[in-house]
């Protein structure tokens, strides 16, 4: 829950996108790792407790990097204006946005930005979890990011990632070659979460959503087809073809997957709320992820024995709604810097099917951009005068 949030404090707002988008392409990256060692100690004989210590003993090594590893980490700059450390503050924003240099315009202006924003804040005393549910503008917020969250476990991923044995089973594809379809479906989701980090902060947000959860429904509707179809026919070799529709589906669909939904189910929390409500409103969204998490890690084992192929039209139904819903409500928010989300989320409609990037362009930041090097320009002819 804290990556996200933190990757996007400290984050240049040109670049959020792209340092959030991190979060998913190294779940990809561990989640390759997982599948992939579990392949080869599946191998070991089933007696041999290394199958399962091999898998749970690695953990430990990059879990004890990442904790060095943080003892470097800054702390986040509006974490110390809001705490009333604005010095460090501003020293903090040069470092990571000007090299250091505090006299940078940007750095300045944006310096000025969060501390008239954490102002106003503090002035209405709203720090609670009671405003993400009082305040029109935070309520709308927290219901994308729950409704987001909650999507993304209803587009199939977790049933896919956690039972690809028991799915491959119906195709007639073993637990070793499943394992090894997944591997590979894993490293192709870690190109695509690649290709987020270099493509989403020059498509947005908004769009990349809607088509990604068109793309997986379309992805679904051929895997349910290929299942039900396969467990038709008695010909090997309609059989054999459907069984390569079904692991080229689902490929795709993890391509499609990771490019789009998975890595903005991070990116966009971390972005959207205030200073004040941030950490809260990521929370429970977080919260509510892992709540459909575990719906679907309880119901798929025993729905795919009771119903077999039909419980993946519920993916079907849900990733087409999914696109309707964001497509309806969803605004763009790429590039806006954070303390805008306000304005962008109390001035407009709920209801934004018509919106487009360019529309809701950042400006505020920039117009303190421009007055700051008139201002600086303006003195330096002052003083040659």
């Amino acid at each position: 829950m804290i990556v996200p949030l933190y990757q996007a404090e400290i984050a240049h707002p040109s670049i959020r996108g792209r340092i959030t988008g991190l979060q998913q392409f190294m779940l990809g990256i561990g989640a390759a790792a997982a599948v992939w060692i579990t392949y080869g100690t599946n191998k070991l004989p089933a007696t041999d407790n290394n199958q399962w210590r091999i898998p749970l003993g690695l953990q430990v090594i990059p879990a004890g990097i990442l904790a060095l590893l943080i003892l470097l980490f800054p702390e986040s700059p509006r974490w110390l204006i809001a705490h009333n450390r604005p010095d460090q503050g501003l020293k903090t924003l040069a470092k990571l946005h000007a090299h250091g240099n505090e006299a940078d315009t940007w750095v300045r202006a944006e310096f000025e930005q969060i501390q008239e924003s954490i102002a106003r804040e503090q002035e209405q005393q709203a720090k609670g979890y009671r405003e993400l549910f009082t305040d029109r503008s935070c309520f709308r917020r927290l219901l994308l990011v729950t409704a987001l969250q909650a999507s993304v476990q209803m587009t199939g991923v977790s049933a896919i990632q956690y039972f690809s044995p028991a799915i491959y089973k119906t195709i007639g594809i073993g637990t070793s070659d499943a394992l090894k379809y997944q591997g590979i479906s894993n490293i192709l989701s870690i190109l695509a979460q690649l290709c987020t980090i270099l493509f989403i902060d020059r498509l947005g947000r908004r769009w990349p959503l809607i088509i990604g959860n068109l793309v997986n429904c379309v992805c679904f509707i051929l895997v349910t087809a290929a299942i039900a179809t396969f467990q038709k026919t008695t010909s090997p070799s309609m059989q054999h073809s459907l069984g390569w529709v079904f692991i080229v589906m689902n490929w795709c669909y993890q391509v499609s997957f990771s490019f789009t939904c998975g890595s903005l189910s991070w990116i966009i929390p971390a972005e959207v709320f205030d200073t004040k409500t941030r950490s809260k409103g990521v929370s429970i969204g977080v919260m509510v992820s892992f709540a459909f998490n575990t719906l679907i890690g309880q119901v798929t084992d025993p729905a795919i024995l009771s119903i077999n192929w039909r419980y993946f039209l519920v993916f079907v139904v849900c990733n087409f709604t999914n696109a309707v819903f964001f497509w309806a409500f969803m605004p763009e928010t790429a590039k806006r810097p954070l303390e805008e989300m306000n304005a962008l989320f109390s001035s407009r409609s709920w209801f934004v099917p018509t919106m487009k990037k360019e529309s809701f362009a950042s400006s505020d930041l920039e117009h303190r951009v421009n007055e700051l090097e008139v201002k600086q320009a303006t003195t330096y002819v002052e003083s040659v005068k």
